[in-house]
């Protein structure tokens, strides 16, 4: 297999640069531009048309579903570097654009008063410039009439400013900027004008048959004796080929830009040519959140200082409230989790014995009878030993005071020199008993031990019936 055409250090430098690339790529600002609602189509095409204006830092194939929330979107941007939200809402009575700054806010709310797509604006061109290589770099944000007018003005001017990369004058390349954003505010009417448009960068100084060989197509000649007709007098041009060039758009220009007759330190002409889409905006409110939060300033809707006093102060009481509620959930939380303990402690203690109960008819030692029980059964063998000692010494049965015990239990029909037995015990639940206990067999001749009857008993002496034959 061959060698690669690249040595290590291009390569290395090549790595460097895409890793400065995307590092850069990542510090410019993206937006998301979706609709929310139902739209309509038209409203629809007008946000595909301003996601157009805002490539290529910009989702373009983003699709936000009906059951999608402004949270998630939130959520989904975070990860992504996205730092705006531009949002387009139709409601009965008009139709609106957000602007948000993520992800703190604030958020901008426009009404859209009027707005023409983008295939409305070209339909309306004899000629329009619109190719897929003006859309690979962001456009030039142009801002006019953004005078002192107040903070809000200021505020909207900053969120226009920082949803575009900065350019930098002395260093930007000039062969990038092919589209152009003309943002104008109207103090009088209060509106914005959003244009969009595409440049074009021509040569100045030059007769028109000059500038139609300069041109991309190539003049038609076939009526014409000598290429110095067109060059002279430009023949066979019509009238609408003409550009009104003069001293608003002719410039001198710092580099070469791309086209023919573009050269250095050379004057060319600045061509605008809208490509759409058109809107007219007024400033409705700006709030401080995503979303939501305190109102800074409503075009409708204006507060005194006491009403501003009124509305803070309720919000903080209901601020409060809920950090009043969250504390009594958390303590309910800890009450509850603390009796889910006692509660685990208690049946665990309870299965414990159980099991306990449970294991004590097994063939395990038997522990024993309680202490108290212990001391009661040897003090009543004590006073069971000195009774019949007594009466084998003296010949008589002692009083009852001597031995309360031997009396008491001789009232209670238990035959003196006997001790009083425990519990009956069911079959094979004593100790050393299994499940194949049997009752013990009666002892009888087979054993050797002799009745009352002697040794030489008939059956008829035992109760038994005689055997047959005999």
């Amino acid at each position: 297999m061959g060698q690669s055409g690249r040595s290590r250090h291009q390569k290395r430098a090549r790595a460097q640069a895409q890793l400065r690339n995307l590092e850069a790529y990542a510090a410019q600002p993206h937006s998301f531009v979706f609709t929310r609602g139902r739209a309509g189509r038209s409203v629809q095409q007008l946000s595909l048309d301003v996601r157009r204006v805002m490539e290529p830092l910009t989702a373009t194939r983003l699709q936000v579903r009906k059951k999608n929330s402004l949270k998630d979107c939130v959520a989904v941007a975070g990860p992504l570097g996205v730092t705006h939200f531009l949002i387009l809402s139709k409601t009965d009575s008009s139709i609106y654009l957000k602007l948000m700054r993520l992800p703190g806010g604030p958020t901008l709310t426009f009404q859209i008063n009027k707005y023409t797509l983008v295939r409305d604006v070209v339909s309306s061109l004899r000629r329009h410039r619109m190719h897929e290589q003006q859309f690979n770099h962001p456009p030039l944000l142009v801002l006019n009439s953004f005078g002192p007018q107040g903070m809000h003005i200021k505020l909207m001017a900053t969120m226009f400013q920082n949803l575009f990369p900065s350019i930098n004058v002395h260093t930007v390349n000039l062969n990038t900027i092919k589209r152009c954003l003309l943002l104008n505010y109207n103090p009088d009417s209060q509106e914005l004008d959003f244009r969009h448009y595409s440049i074009k960068v021509v040569p100045v100084g030059a007769s028109r048959g000059m500038k139609k060989l300069l041109q991309e197509k190539f003049p038609n000649m076939s009526r014409l004796q000598d290429i110095s007709e067109l060059l002279a007098t430009g023949a066979g041009l019509s009238e609408s080929e003409l550009e009104p060039d003069g001293e608003h758009n002719i410039t001198e220009l710092p580099q070469a830009v791309a086209g023919r007759g573009n050269m250095q330190a050379q004057q060319s002409a600045i061509r605008l040519t809208e490509i759409g889409p058109r809107m007219t905006l007024q400033l409705i409110k700006i709030q401080e959140g995503v979303g939501n939060g305190n109102v800074l300033f409503h075009s409708f809707v204006h507060k005194t200082e006491e009403e501003l006093q009124a509305i803070l102060a309720a919000k903080e009481e209901k601020l409060r409230l809920k950090a009043r509620r969250q504390n009594q959930q958390a303590k309910d939380l800890e009450r509850k989790r603390e009796l889910r303990e006692a509660h685990k402690k208690k049946s665990l203690a309870g299965m414990k014995r159980a099991r306990a109960g449970a294991d004590g008819d097994s063939d395990a030692e038997d522990p024993g009878p309680a202490p108290e029980a212990v001391g009661a059964s040897q003090l009543e063998e004590e006073e069971e030993d000195d009774a019949e000692y007594f009466r084998q010494a003296v010949g008589k049965e002692p009083d009852e005071d001597m031995f309360p015990g031997v009396a008491k239990r001789r009232r209670q029909g238990v035959p003196p020199g006997k001790k009083r037995g425990g519990k009956a015990q069911r079959p094979g639940s004593g100790r050393g008993q299994g499940s194949n206990w049997r009752p013990p067999k009666p002892k009888g001749r087979s054993q050797g031990i002799k009745t009352k009857l002697g040794p030489r008993a008939t059956r008829q002496d035992l109760g038994r019936p005689p055997r047959r034959g005999t």
